[in-house]
Formats: C-alpha cells, structure tokens, sequence
C-alpha cells in the first residue's frame, strides 16, 4: 500500500513508513530522545530528501516526544523548572538555526553539511557518554558485595557551575546550578533541531546527567518536556521559511510513533541507569559509523551526486 508524499514529491509504502515511527517512538519512551538522530537517516535511506527528512522529522517529534512526556509526567519523573530554562534556550537556537539551513540551502551544500555535523555530534557525544556508562557499569560490579551504589558521583564541572551567576535551586532534581548552562545546553539543541531534525535528546540527557548532575530518570521526563515545544517552534519556522514539511509524511510517522513511545516508557522501567544510557551511547554510534561510511565511499551515482552539491 503507498501514499503520495506532496512535499517530497515520491510514493512510499504506507507500512515501512509507519513500521520506522513506531520503532523510534518506542526507542524515544525508553531512552528520553525525540529519536531524530536515527529518524531523520533512516528517511533518508528510503529515498526522503534531506530537507524535508530533517523538517518532517521535527514535525513528529512534537508527537511522539509528547506522548513520551505525558507518560514520564504521569511518573513523576519531569522538572519543569528546569525544563522551562532549557526550553528558553531551545526556541532561540531553533530560530537561528531554520535561517541557517536557508542559507545552506541557497548554496547547494546542506546535505553535506548535515551529513558531516551528524558524524561530528553524534562521534563526539556517543563515545564520551559510552565510555562513561561502561565506567559506572564496571564500578557498580566493583561495589556490588559492599552495597555501595552505582549512581553517578557528582558532576566534575561542579565546582566551575557553583561559581557562575543566575544560580537556580531545582527542587525536582535537588541540585543547585547556574542557569547559565541549562539555557546554552538548550539554545545548542535547538540550533541542531533545525539543522538535522533531532529533538537533541542525546545530548541534552547526557548534559542533564553527567555535567548538571540530574538523576536519569528525571533527566529523560525534562528532556521530552523540552524536546515538545522546542520542535513544534522549529516545525512551524521551517514551514514558514524553507516549506520542507511534508504533513503527509509526518501524519504517517505518527501513526506509529505515539503508540512506541508508550511501550517505550513501560520497558524503561525494566532497565537500571547505567544501562540505559550504554544502550543509547551504542545507538548513537552506530549511526554515526552509517553516516561516515556515506560520506567517504563512492556513490553509486556520481553524476548526480555531483549535480547535487554544485546546487542544480
């Protein structure tokens, strides 16, 4: 069964479309993300251009990150005093963000650039956060006959936070930090929300972990608060300014991602931290290997791979 997608201008099957938003809607209750980061390349791969893959992506995030959002609210596990800080952050990021991917677009060189700034972000944030969660797991064997916890000590830019101003108590979370960082962390977010379609959520949920010291469980609920509004802000800019959203498209993917993301939320309660977070370091970097590959080995097409980066 195949529907027109207007905005991408192709047919599709209806089920492999629905099939991929289910999968990340399931992947996005578990690990707190809005799943673009594996979303937006698999559109990709089954033919979508990368500017309404990127575009449409954002625009189901806002439902499958709400309905993850929902899920965690009713857990108890969203801070929202933190979230509103970060989400500040996030709508200005998105803002510059959509007129760079206009920019690009005139050049001829967004694919490329999108390409290249996943295999940075995702190389960069997966290793660090895998690395991390390997240590904890190793620690916590360590300390599994004395009892000892295998929660994350405090962060080590702790120290550095304490000393800058706007200082913040977030009761939810019970730390105390600048909220400084929280609205950078957040406006980086919104920026790469723009660029590549992502709800930023694998870096956003490492941040709140590893450098502001949240618990993961709440980082995850403030995360998908967060990713919520921040992608609806960039649908609508996107929309406006580069008409790469394709609604058809989205509608399909959110067939399948609202009801993922509430298995999603379910089965995160059979996993610890620790592991939680190597699962999501090891997604992470394995899309990031599919990406490199797709920017160093030949096209198959070299004709029109060559026509698309000179912009005709």
């Amino acid at each position: 069964m195949s529907v027109y997608l207007p905005i991408a201008d192709l047919s599709i099957n209806l089920f492999v479309v629905v099939g991929i938003g289910a999968l990340v809607g399931f992947l996005s209750g578990i690990f707190g993300v809005g799943g673009g980061f594996l979303l937006t390349p698999f559109m990709m791969m089954i033919g979508i251009p990368p500017p309404v893959a990127a575009a449409s992506d954002s625009n189901q995030i806002v439902a499958s990150a709400s309905s993850g959002a929902f899920g965690h609210w009713r857990l108890g596990n969203v801070d929202f005093k933190m979230g509103i800080v970060v989400l500040a952050g996030g709508v200005s990021g998105g803002t510059l963000g959509v007129q760079c991917v206009y920019f690009l677009r005139q050049l001829g060189n967004f694919e490329f650039a999108m390409k290249l700034l996943y295999v940075l972000v995702l190389g960069l944030v997966g290793g660090a956060m895998f690395l991390e969660s390997l240590n904890t797991i190793r620690r916590s064997r360590r300390n599994s006959d004395v009892g000892q916890s295998p929660e994350l000590s405090e962060p080590k830019l702790s120290k550095f936070f304490a000393g800058l101003p706007l200082q913040m108590n977030f009761a939810k979370s019970q730390i105390r930090v600048s909220a400084i960082f929280p609205f950078a962390i957040g406006f980086a977010v919104g920026f790469l929300a723009a660029m590549l379609g992502v709800g930023g959520g694998f870096i956003m949920v490492p941040a709140m972990i590893y450098l502001i010291g949240m618990p993961t469980i709440t980082a995850i609920g403030t995360d998908l608060f967060q990713i919520v509004i921040t992608s609806a802000n960039v649908t609508f800019m996107q929309a406006m300014t580069n008409r790469t959203v394709d609604v058809v498209l989205a509608m399909c993917l959110l067939m399948g991602s609202t009801l993922g993301a509430q298995f999603g939320v379910r089965a995160s309660k059979l996993f610890r931290g620790e592991q939680i977070r190597i699962l999501l370091s090891t997604l992470v970097l394995g899309m990031m290997v599919k990406l490199l590959l797709d920017l160093v080995l030949t096209p198959d097409n070299v004709i029109s791979f060559a026509k698309g980066v000179v912009g005709h």
